[in-house]
Order: C-alpha cells, then structure tokens, then sequence
C-alpha cells in the first residue's frame, strides 16, 4: 500500500552526519508509524564525493521497507535533488528535510498534524535560529525584499522542513523549470498554506554547503523566476535618469551661455557620467541574469540525470514500475 507521509531528504558531503540522522529520524517515524502513519524515507544523493552513498545504501539493505535512495550521476543542488525526491514520492503528505539535523526529524509529526488540518503546504518558522549572525541578518533582509518583489509570503525562506500535499507534488512534478525556487514554486500551487514555528538546533556535523555566493545565487533564481518587478522598476529607473539626465544637459547650455564656458564643474560631471554608466551596466546584469535563464531553458538538456534508485522488489512490483 501506499505510505501516507514521505520524506525526502538531499544529501550531499555528509557522511559525518548520517548515522546520527539515522538514530533519530527513524525511531521518530516509527513513532508515527504507531499512530496509523504509514510512511516511506526518499534519500536523494546530490553527487557526493565521500562515502555518503554507501552509507545511504547501508541504510536502504537495514530498512529496505520503508527506504529508497535515488543516485545522481553528479551534482545538480539542493532545488535539483528535492524535485528528483518528488518524483520518486508516493505519499500524500510529502516533507522535506536537511540532512544536517539543523531541523530535527521529532518536528516531522507537527507538520504532518498540521496537514491533516486541511492545509496543503506548511511552512516552518525557526523559533530561535543557530546560525550565524550575519546569515540571519542577511535572511531576514533578502525576506522582506523578495516578498515586495515576488508577492510570495515565506517567513522563514532558508528552512527547508516543510510540507506538502499530493496535489502540490503533482503540479510541481508537471514543471520542467530549470532554476527555481521549491518552496515559492509550492507556495503557488497551493490552495491552502500556512507556517508554524519549529525548533532549530545547531548542525549535527560537518560544514553548510551553502557559501555566501551560492546564497545570492539562490536569491537571485527567487525573485527573476517568480517575477519580472525587477526589470520593471529599472525601466522606470532609466526613465527617471534620462528625465535628468536632459534636466541637466539644459541647466549646463543655459550655464554656458549665461557665464560662459566653466571648467570647476568638470569632476562633478565625471561623477555624474560614473554613477550613470554604473546603473547601465547594473541593468546590463539584470537583463542577463533574465537572459540567461530562458538560455538555459530553450536548451532543453535534463534538469538531473538520476544513475540508479535503490528501492526493494517487493514496492516495485507493487507499483507496477
């Protein structure tokens, strides 16, 4: 039968980590497994170059009844390795979780009673972050800026613990989007969403594998693949410029012809030319990063190629596959 929760969980470079992943999300899902919670564990492996794969098959052979690991042939990110788990799902709730153990895997159960609520996404809050504090700044920064520009209200964007209904799943499994942003996408979809507030803990081993430009190039995937507000205002930004711009060029021929030619003004004007050709090129740089989206899209190669997915006999008869 099929399970009625799934969790997917990316991995990548964490074999420091797994064993204590394992000693606590299992024994918290069999607790929910008492109380009629069927449920299955989708691990995505990211293309990692330690031993994080024969751990995670280690892991399948100990609990091949409720474990399925899907491989990549190399790395692809986080976004990538959800939307493979997604694939890979049966569940009616599905929940996404770190490998990190920063969101513990006991929260699971809060986020599946809140979907039996009637929700079909639930979002997290972390009641009190550990990580570092110029990360939380930052966040809490790129938050209110990216909600004025996409409309798309996520609290808590860098939390990964969420959950989402069937429905869900099955619109973003119809999308072939080359960069997005999961929680946004599901934000979308849903008819129904919420957030509530979970305990963060610090990470359980290991080091982020998000850097402070992998976080601007997430943010940057957020706000010009759900909204060209962007390019908007810098459209409205050119116009006032060359309002101006020709406010100024007249205010300088009256100048001229009033005093006569002037020489004192000369390194104001190249501060003004400067600032100017810094906003063109900014807005070169935005229009690329537009551009090169819809280039990586009309390419049309796979978005993750999977090389194999451990899964026992007995569900791939079931299934039918």
């Amino acid at each position: 039968m099929k399970p009625e929760l799934s969790v997917v969980i990316p991995v990548y470079n964490e074999e420091a980590g797994l064993a204590k992943l394992f000693a606590r999300l299992y024994p918290a899902l069999d607790k929910l497994a008492e109380r009629g919670v069927s449920y299955e564990v989708v691990f995505v492996n990211d293309g990692s170059r330690d031993n994080t794969p024969l751990i995670l098959a280690d892991q399948f052979r100990a609990r091949p009844d409720v474990t399925r690991v899907v491989l990549f042939n190399g790395n692809y990110g986080q976004h990538m390795a959800i939307l493979a788990g997604f694939k890979a799902t049966r569940g009616d709730i599905v929940v996404t979780l770190d490998a990190d153990l920063q969101n513990p895997p006991e929260e699971i159960g809060a986020l599946v009673d809140k979907m039996r609520e009637g929700y079909d996404y639930v979002g997290s809050i972390r009641r009190k972050r550990q990580d570092s504090a110029w990360r939380t700044y930052a966040s809490k920064a790129m938050n209110q800026f990216r909600e004025k520009i996409t409309r798309i209200k996520i609290t808590d964007q860098g939390n990964m613990l969420r959950a989402y209904g069937r429905n869900v799943i099955d619109l973003i499994n119809q999308c072939s989007e080359v960069n997005t942003f999961v929680p946004a996408l599901a934000y979308t979809f849903s008819r129904k969403p919420t957030e509530i507030t979970v305990e963060h803990e610090e990470r359980a081993a290991g080091e982020s594998k998000y850097s402070l430009y992998s976080l601007i190039r997430l943010n940057f995937d957020l706000m010009t693949g759900f909204s060209i507000m962007p390019l908007q205002w810098f459209s409205m930004l050119g116009m006032v410029l060359s309002l101006l711009s020709g406010g100024l060029v007249a205010l300088l021929l009256i100048r001229r012809f009033a005093f006569g030619a002037e020489a004192e003004g000369l390194f104001t004007l190249f501060a003004i030319a400067f600032f100017l050709m810094g906003v063109i090129l900014f807005g070169i740089g935005l229009l690329g990063e537009y551009v090169g989206r819809i280039y990586q899209q009309v390419r049309g190669r796979p978005r993750f190629v999977v090389q194999t997915i451990l899964e026992s006999d007995e569900l791939t008869e079931k299934e039918g596959v």
